[in-house]
């Protein structure tokens, strides 16, 4: 089994190359997924972040009110270490569980918005970095995300900073350019980085 770490900063792409990877074979393990999941209605995750941060932060319909929750947890770093605390060790948990799950021989790919910040970059065999620069980021989070700017840099600034992700990063993927030179990138780190490794192992 090969344990790769897939990491970016928001809006760099990480999530377009978590699906390539999919598609040439590895099992996707999605953090964010998940930690969208560990909070759905009726779920421990979800009554605990009601306990701790008020019944605001829950809809009419007793769901999360994720908006909400995110204006106030990337302006309150306290905020965002109390709610890191709640959903993290659940996503930790779920991702453990389908990792075991997994065919013995598999590429598994765990898609982890804050490897960085969580400090887990030392627990994979690979770690790649999905790297863009800042405007073009704040740029796909305006129009594609049709966040505003203000709200936009905050998310960033809450986040490891380019040279903290390179400093753990094997394999830098700079996503600059067009989707279909992306995936040129791609296919080259799983034939020349990963493919191998697949072969030695069996």
């Amino acid at each position: 089994m090969l344990n790769v770490g897939l990491t970016g900063g928001i809006a760099a792409g990480k999530s377009a190359v978590a699906r390539q990877l999919a598609e040439l074979g590895a099992v996707l393990i999605d953090a964010d997924a998940i930690a969208r999941s560990v909070v759905n209605p009726g779920s421990p995750g979800l009554a605990e972040v009601a306990e701790a941060f008020g019944p605001g932060m829950l809809t009419k319909a007793g769901e999360l009110d994720r908006p909400a929750l995110g204006a106030l947890v990337f302006a309150d770093a306290t905020a965002r270490e109390k709610l890191n605390s709640i959903v993290h060790p659940r996503v930790r948990a779920e991702a453990a569980r389908q990792r075991a799950a997994a065919p013995p021989d598999a590429v598994i790919v765990q898609d982890i918005p804050l490897l960085v910040e969580t400090g887990q970059g030392s627990d994979f065999d690979l770690v790649i970095v999905v790297a863009a620069p800042l405007d073009e980021r704040l740029r796909r989070m305006v129009r594609d995300r049709g966040m505003d700017e203000a709200d936009a840099r905050a998310r960033i600034d809450a986040q490891a900073t380019d040279a903290q992700r390179a400093a753990v990063a094997d394999i830098v993927i700079n996503n600059s350019g067009s989707l279909a030179q992306l995936r040129q990138q791609v296919t080259e780190i799983w034939e020349k980085n990963i493919a191998p490794s697949i072969s030695r192992a069996r």
